[in-house]
């Protein structure tokens, strides 16, 4: 199948405008006659849902949570970026664009990146109009702060609840077509399966979770905002629930998964603290625009750390290797996530991780909190040479800024942060890969679209921090409502789907049989005992740095144990009640596939690039080296019956 993107000719800044221009359009008369089906709510979902219902669509959306309130998005601390220039430091949509594609290391589709830079700013005028409280500065306007991989202030943000205010302003306007009729929400109801009729994606077979019924729902266009697919590993800043059977369910069905090996490791994450831990704990990107990342230098200081015979704030300034900033000093401690994150490990990997376990690193606000104070004393004309009155002033600074991240580490980890540094090591966060789409935002299923982290084509190798947002209210606010138009203009006089149709019950079947699959199963091994055998395989071996003889194995691993799994593993209960364990099992069916594609995929792209390093491919300095007349291009998979027979086109 050879893949069509349907990028529009001309220049970069001419295309969303000349595209807008030449679509169809469906008129509003005829919008009251199609249906939709959007999976997920997070913001990307949620904004999707409520625009095409504010135009007149009728859409039906679906969330395994209890409330849209509760997907991940609302996890998002740092902020969203928008090219708005209200610093005055030389922001453009051009450099927001540059920036994005440079951060995804050169791998992401430029028509996608710059029309989501062109957006950007009309995200930030949607979300204030909707009452979001963005941090505003002392006249007034709204603030900014910078994230990695930048030169400028473009991050907007609600000091450390930028994801959870976004999302509580898309859930208003989802309530509110929802109070109009013109949305039917499904609070747990996941989805199993995606029903194709003629080539077409044409409804859904969704599980009420609640009481184990399967259900069929038939729409003229399926909208897949499902998220990331990062608890492949087991351990990552994910919700425990955030998994990717959406996106594999409509893979196995026709729609290529585009480079699954492109996962951004997060580098400062609350380090692990032993094998009881089912989740990790993000701490923003922000505090780096304050923090200074350190290691000792000498290896009897991390000896002494280690022992707890010395303490950090102990260590004299000669003695800390501020790594970072020595290394590279035009971006300092904000660099690239993927560049954070690999000079972390190397660091650990020689021996000066700072914990038990020997992989962390300081993250140190007792500069900020000095320079803070000083200038605060300086304003209110008192001594700025009284240490404990700066300190004082300091803190409150630091504390208007990331209060809440601060409660939380300490909440954690029972150290305050206002007077140790933070330790700090990178976790697996999000995944620029996911479901390749064209242009228009579908997949090459006629009919089913991704939007958000769910699909493949904004962030290439590396996402910057603050994108992430970005992109899912861009897709849903702005993107995807212009461009389903266009495929829904020759729906207009199909009338409703049948849901008797014979691929619904064919489709239904199927999920059915699954289910009592897992429950006639009898084995002797839990759900979660497999997932974390499947996440210390690809965190171990398909993590921060990869290699052939590494993923070779992970691939034989991987399909052993789903092999295993199938045998032998237990699901208590019945498929006719709620079962959590049942609702697991059936995504880390998913996962296991994926894992395999995944190392697969990581095996073939033998360059290294973003979040992709292939240890065979790195500079004598040990950063990653780019194969740009070789691998300039997107890997995208057409599935074949299990993952080992994937092939791309």
């Amino acid at each position: 199948m050879a893949l069509d993107s349907k990028i529009p000719s001309g220049s970069l800044a001419e295309k969303w405008t000349k595209h807008k221009s030449n679509i169809n359009l469906v008129s509003p008369a005829n919008k009251r006659l199609i249906d939709v089906i959007v999976v997920g709510t997070g913001l990307a979902g949620a904004s999707a849902s409520a625009t095409l219902a504010e135009l007149g669509y009728n859409v039906k959306t679906f969330c395994f949570q209890d409330s849209p309130r509760r997907a991940h998005s609302i996890a998002a601390q740092g902020g969203i970026n928008a090219a708005k220039n209200y610093q005055g430091d030389g922001d453009s949509t051009y450099r927001l664009f540059y920036d994005t594609i440079k951060g995804g290391d050169y791998r992401s589709r430029e028509a996608n990146v710059y029309r989501l830079a062109e957006v950007s700013a009309n995200i930030i005028d949607q979300c204030v109009a909707q009452g979001v409280p963005f941090a505003r500065d002392y006249g007034g306007l709204l603030d900014n702060r910078s994230f990695g991989g930048v030169l400028v202030s473009r991050t907007f943000y609600a000091k450390g609840q930028t994801g959870q205010q976004l999302l509580l302003g898309a859930y208003s306007a989802m309530n509110r077509q929802i109070g109009r009729g013109k949305i039917k929400m499904y609070n747990r109801h996941e989805m199993m399966d995606i029903v194709v009729v003629d080539g077409k994606a044409r409804g859904i077979i969704a599980r009420n979770l609640v009481n184990g019924k399967l259900e069929r729902h038939s729409a003229h266009a399926v909208v897949i905002a499902s998220g990331g697919y990062g608890n492949v590993f087991f351990l990552s800043t994910n919700a425990m629930g955030s998994n990717v059977s959406a996106a594999w369910k409509i893979h196995k069905k026709g729609a290529y998964f585009a480079n699954p090996c492109f996962t951004q490791i997060h580098p400062t994450c609350i380090p692990v603290s032993g094998d009881h831990q089912s989740k990790l704990t993000l701490m923003s990107e922000s505090l780096r625009n304050d923090g200074r990342i350190w290691v000792p230098k000498k290896l009897e200081d991390v000896k002494a750390i280690r022992e707890g015979q010395l303490k950090p704030t102990q260590i004299a300034e000669e003695d800390r290797d501020y790594y970072l900033e020595r290394r590279y000093p035009a971006f300092g401690n904000l660099v690239p996530r993927d560049v954070a994150s690999r000079a972390a490990k190397e660091r650990c990997d020689a021996g000066f991780g700072v914990n038990k376990t020997g992989e962390a690193v300081y993250l140190d606000f007792a500069a900020a909190i000095v320079r803070y104070g000083k200038e605060q004393a300086h304003v209110k004309g008192l001594d700025e040479n009284n240490e404990a009155l700066v300190k004082k002033l300091g803190q409150e600074v630091i504390r208007a800024k990331y209060g809440n991240l601060f409660q939380m580490y300490e909440k954690i980890v029972d150290q305050n942060p206002y007077e140790t540094p933070m330790m700090i090591y990178p976790a697996v966060h999000y995944t620029m890969g996911g479901v390749w789409v064209d242009y228009n935002l579908m997949t090459t299923i006629p009919g089913c679209y991704a939007i958000g982290e769910a699909n493949f084509s904004d962030h290439g190798a590396n996402r910057l921090g603050a994108s992430a947002l970005m992109q899912g209210l861009a897709d849903g606010y702005f993107v995807l409502p212009y461009t389903i138009g266009d495929y829904l203009s020759n729906d207009i006089r199909t009338g409703a789907i049948d849901t008797n149709l014979p691929e619904f019950v064919e489709a239904e079947k199927a999920v059915n049989d699954q289910l009592e699959a897992f429950i006639n199963n009898k084995g002797t091994n839990s759900v979660d005992y497999y997932h974390k055998k499947l996440g210390k395989i690809m965190w171990n071996k398909c993590g921060m740095s990869r290699n052939e003889k590494g993923l070779k194995e992970a691939i034989k691993e991987i399909k052993a144990l789903r092999e295993d799994f199938y045998k032998n593993v237990n699901v208590p209960g019945t498929t006719n009640e709620f079962n959590e364990q049942l609702a697991k099992a059936t995504r880390v069916a998913d996962f296991l596939e994926l894992g395999e594609l995944f190392a697969k995929d990581a095996l073939e792209r033998t360059e290294s690039c973003g979040g992709h390093f292939r240890e065979e491919s790195q500079t004598p300095e040990g950063e990653a080296l780019r194969d740009d007349a070789g691998f300039t291009f997107v890997s995208a998979w057409e599935y074949q019956g299990e993952p080992a027979k994937a092939k791309t086109p």
